[in-house]
């Protein structure tokens, strides 16, 4: 065999071996657990909701991807599928209210659903983002 080739097959099977271990690594790499972090910000849902819609630009550079904990009053409860949502509406829009929306964790989804509108509460949970009408709360818990 050509010296050429052996090496062009070396290369390859280290090619392989290298993509079968950063796989590896990948899909092993363990979750954040958001339930357990600290929040990086506390304020109040208007508060969050009122600084995207004043300032989307750096609102998303200052809370997307952080965990927030934010406080007020709820105005409804959703139950979608296996998602239970918090929702807290400051406003309404186009297609219904617009605030700060919190998809609850599944061991917090019993809580959430014994809350009443207008309950004061204290949520905890990752910020991905505004939707144009809400701002979008995912994994969040009770602290």
């Amino acid at each position: 065999m050509k010296t050429w080739l052996k090496w062009l097959a070396a290369v390859a099977v280290l090619g392989l071996v290298a993509a079968v271990l950063v796989y590896w690594f990948v899909y092993n790499k363990p979750h954040r657990d958001y339930e357990k972090a600290s929040p990086e910000f506390e304020l109040t849902a208007e508060e969050l909701y009122l600084a995207f819609i004043d300032n989307r630009n750096e609102a998303e550079s200052k809370y997307n991807g952080r965990v927030l904990q934010i406080t007020g009053q709820i105005s409804d409860i959703e139950e979608i599928e296996d998602m239970v949502i918090v929702v807290f509406s400051f406003s309404e829009g186009l297609f219904g209210d617009e605030g700060v929306r919190c998809t609850m964790l599944e061991n917090h989804s019993e809580k959430a659903l014994s809350l009443q509108p207008g309950d004061e509460v204290l949520i905890k949970g990752f910020c991905t983002g505004f939707s144009g009408s809400d701002v979008i709360l995912e994994f969040c818990s009770f602290p």
